[in-house]
């Protein structure tokens, strides 16, 4: 699952209708991706980043602790 994706879509207020549209997809693909049931394309990647303002690790890559591992 990708929860830092949805976190940023629910903060912005986009739904996922509104964000299949913008990568040009439908909203079923993009709700299976979302979940993680399938994996996006680098070009939607680089969409999505430009369209949040972040980095593309920032979104999809889990965060490092202090101790080198891996969080959500």
């Amino acid at each position: 699952m990708q929860e830092k994706l949805i976190i940023l879509r629910k903060k912005r207020g986009v739904t996922q209708k509104q964000l299949a549209e913008y990568l040009g997809i439908t909203e079923k693909t993009y709700g299976l991706k979302e979940r993680g049931e399938f994996q996006f394309t680098l070009e939607e990647m680089f969409k999505l980043r430009d369209f949040f303002g972040k980095r593309i690790e920032d979104i999809f890559l889990p965060r490092s602790n202090q101790n080198g591992d891996k969080t959500a």
